[in-house]
């Protein structure tokens, strides 16, 4: 039998690269930048938010093993975008630009969101 492949069940309001306000949880109010999206659980790693401390196996490279501090991972409900322009949090919205794509734009300003992946030169 093959594996069968699951869709996201919707599109997400951020994206990897965006800068993001946490609203709960235990890193509430702290901000960062988002450095994966992963759809499947519909959670976020964001840089230097909800930190974890893992413990690694001694080796025979590392022979004392170590601590290492990696960031977790945060449900997409608990993140709210932050306004490029403004600099605050905003949510955000979708509508057609003048190239007739959809486009996301905040709701508090009205002005469309700049897609950081079209900037990498990235599809």
């Amino acid at each position: 039998m093959e594996k069968k492949i699951t869709l996201p069940k919707h599109k997400f309001h951020i994206k990897t690269g965006d800068t993001v306000l946490v609203i709960g949880g235990n890193s509430k109010g702290q901000r960062g930048v988002v450095k994966e999206v992963i759809v499947e659980k519909d959670r976020a790693r964001v840089e230097g938010v909800a930190m974890i401390t893992k413990h690694m196996k001694p080796t025979a490279s590392n022979p004392q093993g170590s601590l290492e501090k990696t960031e977790g991972s945060i449900h997409i409900s608990n993140l709210k975008l932050v306004d490029p322009a403004t600099g605050e949090p905003t949510r955000t919205g979708r509508k057609l630009n003048d190239k007739g794509k959809l486009q996301r734009f905040s709701k508090k300003t009205g002005n469309f969101i700049p897609d950081r992946s079209a900037d990498a030169g990235r599809k």
